[in-house]
């Protein structure tokens, strides 16, 4: 049964991943952030201090589980118990980018299903719902016996490019074939055909150009190659030489999750991208911005989907067509 009583405040709090996509949120929503005062000691323990009432309020809670990963996590967690123990109606966690999603199932023999246990510690503790943006598989609300609202970044991705004007005369790729699915979306948006890198070799070593073949017709036209994250960027770097090889104009590299692991900004500068467009769902430090770096905002998508959850209504609304 739901703790929720009737006429409860909402309460928002943010912890230290992503402030500035907290307070844009806390803006879009006209609220201001409740305060709650996190300490990290020296030898890594961390204390939360809720420093109001939250006794019966509708409480949401802003932290990507993003690097550092465990840390960010674990001060999620000590937060959820702090919410329960001080009488919080429901506790909402709003995590724009769900670390360790790619830990989604067993590949190889004695693997733990890393995804899953995140799963459970959040439930275990205490959260009532989760809000989250463009799991790396969708199967993973599945992993949960709570409510999951999985917002999708694609409508501010596809408003940018068609206020741009790079809607004519463009292909959107797959970077490989597990991103297929994601690439048509963005395409039947875009009202664009889509194209694929495919690579041939073992995806743990590295994979030379002449193993790559673009499966489409990319020749003369401009290119967005699309994904859900971009990680250490090499993946990326290939899409743009074998796209550039076969004959492409322009390219442009887009994704939700900039993680920007050791190595990809170099990368992707040094490359043929004309432009990489990613969301603030993960706050990047200023030594990890480059001149080709465009960063859209997704938090008028969190602040809405917020708003309909707290007012019990339906989420529905933010997945047509409209939000273009």
């Amino acid at each position: 049964m739901s703790r929720k009583q009737a006429g409860s405040a909402l309460k928002l709090f943010a912890l230290n991943s992503n402030l500035p996509l907290a307070q844009k949120i806390a803006d879009e929503l006209q609220v201001s952030l409740c305060q709650a005062t996190v300490k990290h000691f020296s030898d890594g323990e961390i204390q939360i201090s809720i420093n109001e009432s939250i006794r019966g309020s509708d409480v949401f809670v802003i932290q990507s589980i993003s690097d550092p990963v465990n840390e960010n996590f674990m001060e999620l967690m000590i937060m959820i118990d702090a919410l329960r123990r001080s009488s919080a109606g429901t506790i909402n966690i709003v995590i724009p980018y769900y670390g360790y999603a790619r830990a989604d199932r067993k590949a190889r023999p004695r693997e733990p299903i890393t995804a899953k246990l995140i799963a459970n510690f959040l439930q275990m503790v205490g959260a009532d719902r989760v809000v989250t943006m463009d799991l790396h598989a969708g199967q993973l609300q599945g992993f949960f016996n709570i409510p999951v609202d999985h917002l999708l970044g694609i409508f501010v991705q596809a408003r940018y490019f068609t206020q741009a004007g790079i809607k004519d005369d463009v292909v959107v790729v797959a970077p490989d074939h597990n991103g297929v699915k994601a690439a048509r979306n963005l395409a039947t948006l875009l009202k664009a055909p889509i194209a694929i890198v495919d690579k041939r070799g073992d995806e743990d070593q590295s994979i030379l150009d002449d193993q790559v073949t673009i499966i489409g017709d990319v020749k003369g036209r401009r290119c967005i190659v699309f994904d859900d994250m971009i990680d250490t960027g090499r993946k990326m770097a290939l899409a743009a030489r074998s796209l550039k090889a076969a004959g492409a104009t322009d390219i442009y590299a887009c994704a939700t999750h900039p993680i920007f692991s050791k190595g990809a900004v170099e990368r992707l500068q040094d490359s043929e991208y004309t432009q990489v467009v990613v969301s603030d769902t993960i706050q990047i430090p200023e030594e990890k911005q480059f001149a080709k770096l465009r960063v859209l905002s997704v938090s008028k998508t969190f602040a809405k989907a917020i708003d309909l959850i707290y007012h019990n209504q339906s989420v529905d609304s933010l997945f047509t067509k409209q939000n273009l």
